[in-house]
């Protein structure tokens, strides 16, 4: 098995699993200081790491020997803010406070990387990292005006998907500034995403798809027309890459608000999701941790609970707090809390592999 390496507010723990079946803590790099976000490239087996070191700034190191060393590259930077024209009163800092995703390219590409940030920016490098050009036509649409911090003081590009077909076309995910994609790698975007309602708006704003609030989505590899997505407030299946969307039935008992949802790469008819008590709460249903899994399209869901806490479960689990193994079953899911949970069986039980992390960003099996 692959290791699992876990973000949190106190560096990146990196873990194996053992003999005993057991995952045990075997690293923990950048001790103390905040990591939002890592990627392993596929293509190089290299590791990236992004930090958030408040007052020093966001930071982002590469390590290409599986975390023996690490070397710091430049992080991705917006121009600065012009005094004159139609940006000079941009309420909007330009300035990286939090790099948010961190994607390769296909494997022609070999240098290629795409970074979302907050504020909602997309970066794109050519040359494993050690340079970053910001996506232009995305920043300076005039569009990014209407857009809203989610949980954050200001828009975010949270999730970034490459077309595992065509390495030019990108979807950005933006809390709150819905869908965009790219078909030319970045030069031009297109704000996308029709049938979304954003319930917690003015009737006449429901639908525009500029203004929601995805807090996640997914793609499946082996079709990618379809995708799916965590709205604020609702579990959505597109078809059609993203173009059009169409809201799922809740389960009853968990509802449809979380932020994590997670595409089996290889059966587009299969989907987790991690749901939450909206909207002020935000945390397990009743207090009641569950993972929620689709084997029909998002038709019906079956609750997982075996081997979760089932009574004063006080988790939250972020946008990338979900992983899936290239095995296709093993499943590691880590929350606010600390606690990091693993499944072995498409995630019909689980196992709580440590309760004393800190609290968890993201995870990621390498």
């Amino acid at each position: 098995m692959t290791p699992l390496l876990v973000c949190t507010r106190k560096g990146l723990f990196v873990l194996h699993l053992q003999t005993a079946g057991r995952w045990e803590i075997t690293a923990h790099h950048f001790a103390g200081e905040p990591v939002t976000q890592t990627l392993v490239d596929p293509r190089t087996g290299a590791w990236y790491a992004a930090l958030r070191l408040g007052h020093f700034g966001v930071k982002l190191h590469r390590s290409d020997d599986q975390g023996k060393t690490w070397r710091e590259l430049p992080v991705p930077a917006f121009p600065t803010k012009p005094t004159e024209g139609p940006w000079a009163d941009d309420p909007t800092p330009w300035t990286v406070e939090l790099l948010w995703a961190l994607v390769a390219g296909s494997a022609d590409q070999p240098g290629r990387l795409w970074a979302g940030c907050m504020p909602a920016g997309v970066f794109r490098s050519d040359d494993a990292g050690e340079s970053w050009q910001l996506c232009e036509s995305f920043w300076l649409d005039e569009k990014r005006k209407q857009w809203m911090g989610g949980g954050n003081d200001y828009p975010g590009a949270h999730t970034l998907i490459v077309d595992p077909t065509d390495a030019n076309h990108v979807t950005a995910a933006i809390s709150c500034g819905g869908l965009w994609t790219t078909h030319d790698a970045g030069s031009t975007w297109q704000s996308v995403g029709k049938g979304m309602v954003a319930t917690y708006l003015p009737p006449e704003l429901a639908g525009e798809p500029n203004i929601q609030d995805p807090h996640r989505i997914s793609l499946c590899t082996a079709q990618p027309n379809v995708m799916w997505m965590q709205l604020h407030f609702g579990m959505y299946r597109s078809t059609d890459q993203g173009l059009n969307w169409t809201k799922l039935p809740a389960a009853p008992e968990a509802g449809d608000f979380g932020f994590p949802v997670l595409a089996d790469p290889l059966n587009p008819l299969r989907a987790w999701y991690v749901p939450a008590q909206a909207d002020s709460h935000r945390y397990a249903p009743g207090a009641r941790m569950c993972v929620l899994r689709t084997d029909d399209g998002g038709q019906t869901w079956q609750v997982m609970r075996e081997g979760l806490p089932q009574q004063h479960a006080y988790d939250l689990v972020y946008r990338h707090g979900l992983a899936l193994a290239p095995d296709g079953r093993s499943l590691a899911m880590a929350s606010t809390t600390g606690n990091l949970w693993m499944s072995d069986n498409a995630g019909e039980s689980w196992q709580l592999t440590t309760a004393h992390l800190p609290p968890v960003a993201a995870v990621a099996f390498a």
